[in-house]
């Protein structure tokens, strides 16, 4: 099963944001700044008080020593890490995840104006995967984006078009969480995104989810996920 491992994990306190990149947090008491993987709003996640896992850096080129991977809302671990995502659907793809005999694998794979980040190819298929991380939840229910995308919006015309140039073409959220009941696009914070993955999925891109098991120190490939496009 795709699995991410995380070393030196340390569990904190979230005291507040300055700005998207860091946390102003709390780590035995003593307050400390780490580094946010997760450039999204994350605002129903990042309150203050709230339990956070900090992963320590070596590194002493970096200019914070801690990053922030994950954060407890209520009673659910949520991993927020924006580079997991891929790192987990690699792993899937090269165990047959969505291909069996998959001969070849590339990420990040310059398309017309944009980078997509998986293709893919097998003796009889060649296919695009563009990877979306999910954080919101509401009601059990993940939506994406918490924030307008305009980047995002570009990816899935490209996939429109990759399918009339005869490759297969796959949207995947991955939701950071377990315990959701379906996934939705996020149509009060960008509708435009949300009437865009209608549109690609009318054009035969298709649309999936999958949930996440989420520890303090690893993430885990989970279930498929019910796709709502319109809630």
């Amino acid at each position: 099963m795709a699995e991410i491992k995380y070393e030196n994990i340390r569990k904190g306190i979230f005291v507040s944001r300055p700005n998207r990149f860091i946390a102003n947090v709390l780590i035995d008491g003593k307050p400390e700044i780490a580094h946010v993987k997760n450039t999204g709003r994350c605002r129903e996640l990042l309150i203050k008080g709230a339990d956070v896992y900090l992963q320590h850096n070596e590194d002493k080129s970096r200019k914070t020593k801690w990053s922030l991977i994950g954060v407890e809302k209520e009673d659910r671990l949520v991993n927020i890490d924006s580079q997991a995502p891929n790192k987990l659907v690699y792993e899937w793809l090269k165990e047959g995840g969505l291909f069996k005999g998959v001969r070849e694998i590339k990420p990040e794979f310059k398309y017309r104006e944009s980078r997509i980040d998986f293709f893919l190819r097998t003796d009889t298929e060649k296919a695009f995967i563009e990877v979306k991380g999910v954080t919101l939840e509401e009601d059990n229910v993940a939506m994406f984006p918490d924030a307008p995308t305009e980047r995002g919006v570009r990816h899935i015309f490209e996939l429109c078009k990759s399918i009339e140039e005869g490759y297969r073409a796959y949207i995947l959220f991955i939701i950071q969480m377990e315990g959701i009941r379906y996934f939705t696009p996020n149509v009060k914070t960008h509708k435009a995104f949300a009437d865009a993955l209608i549109y690609a999925n009318e054009k035969g891109v298709e649309i999936f989810a999958k949930s996440c098991r989420v520890g303090e120190d690893w993430l885990k490939m989970g279930d498929d996920v019910r796709v709502v496009l319109k809630p």
